[in-house]
């Protein structure tokens, strides 16, 4: 398991490789600057309109590549 200096690099490197160095800055003033939790709008928006039935299938399918 990483340590959490270890992700905090790895997605810094991440955000500045697509986002380069200027706009990864930016990036992590607006985080800091407003309230956001990351967890609940990814619960809100990443299953929006699938069925149960879509989200198993794409879990079965997750396991069998990993």
């Amino acid at each position: 398991m990483p340590t959490d200096t270890e992700i905090k690099i790895k997605g810094y490197k991440i955000l500045a490789e697509h986002l380069g160095e200027v706009d990864t800055e930016r990036f992590i003033a607006l985080i800091l600057r407003e309230p956001f939790d990351y967890t609940r709008w990814r619960r809100k928006n990443l299953y929006e309109g699938e069925s149960i039935e879509d989200l198993s299938k794409k879990a079965m399918e997750s396991r069998k590549k990993g």
